[in-house]
C-alpha cells in the first residue's frame, strides 16, 4: 500500500523540460544548493510543482524500503524520537489532530497527498490552465507533512537504511528536500527543528 505508481510529466510539456533540467542538474555532481534556485524565466508554481511530485516519489520510495519495520508494534505513535510526535488531521475523517501509529498516519498521508497531485484543479498539466490562488499554501502543507517521513525515518529506521546500504541515497533526496524547501521559504523553520 506505501508503493505507488510514479506521478509522470507528459513529454513534450514544459513541466516535462522543468522536471528533465532539474534531475539533470542532480546527476551532474552540481551543488545542491544551487540546483534548487528557480531557473530564470520559469514560473515559481511550476517549479514548485515539479519539485513536489519529485519530492513525493522519492519519499515515498524511501519510506517503503523500511515500511515492514514500521508496524503499529514497532511505532505506535507518528513520532520523530521523544520531543516530536505528529497528529493527523485531514478535515474528512479526521477532524481533530489524532494521535495514530506511524504507518496508519504514512498511509493516509500518502493517500492524501496523491490526491492531491493527481487533482487537476490543484496541479494542472494541462498547458494554460492556472493553479489555484492558494497552490504555494497547498504545496507548503504536502511539503511539511513530507518533512515528517525524513524525520521518522531518520530517528526511528535509519539502522535499517544503513543495513541496506541506502543512506547516501537518503541523505542526497534529504539534503536536495531542505535546500529546496529553504530556497523559497516553503516550511516554517520551527518545522524543521527535529533534524
Amino acid at each position: 500500500k506505501t508503493f505507488r505508481p510514479k506521478r509522470k510529466f507528459e513529454p513534450g510539456t514544459q513541466r516535462f523540460e522543468l522536471h528533465k533540467r532539474a534531475q539533470a542538474s542532480l546527476n551532474s555532481g552540481v551543488d545542491l544548493k544551487a540546483a534548487v534556485q528557480l531557473p530564470n524565466g520559469e514560473d515559481q508554481n511550476d517549479w514548485v510543482a515539479v519539485h513536489v511530485v519529485d519530492f513525493f516519489n522519492r519519499i515515498n520510495l524511501i519510506y517503503g524500503t523500511i515500511c515492514e519495520f514500521c508496524t503499529e508494534r514497532t511505532c505506535p505513535v507518528m513520532s520523530g524520537g521523544p520531543k516530536y510526535e505528529y497528529r493527523w488531521q485531514d478535515d474528512m475523517k479526521y477532524k481533530k489532530p489524532t494521535a495514530l501509529p506511524a504507518p496508519q498516519y504514512m498511509n493516509l498521508l500518502m493517500d492524501w497527498i496523491e490526491l492531491q497531485i493527481n487533482n487537476e484543479d490543484i496541479f494542472p498539466t494541462r498547458v494554460g490552465v492556472p493553479f489555484p490562488k492558494n497552490f504555494l499554501q497547498i504545496c507548503k502543507k504536502i511539503l511539511c507533512r513530507l518533512f515528517r517521513v525524513f524525520v521518522h525515518v531518520y530517528i526511528h529506521h535509519f539502522d535499517r537504511i544503513i543495513l541496506m546500504g541506502a543512506e547516501a541515497h537518503v541523505n542526497t533526496c534529504y539534503k536536495h528536500f531542505y535546500y529546496f524547501v529553504t530556497e523559497l521559504n516553503l516550511i516554517d523553520r520551527k518545522e524543521l527543528e527535529p533534524l
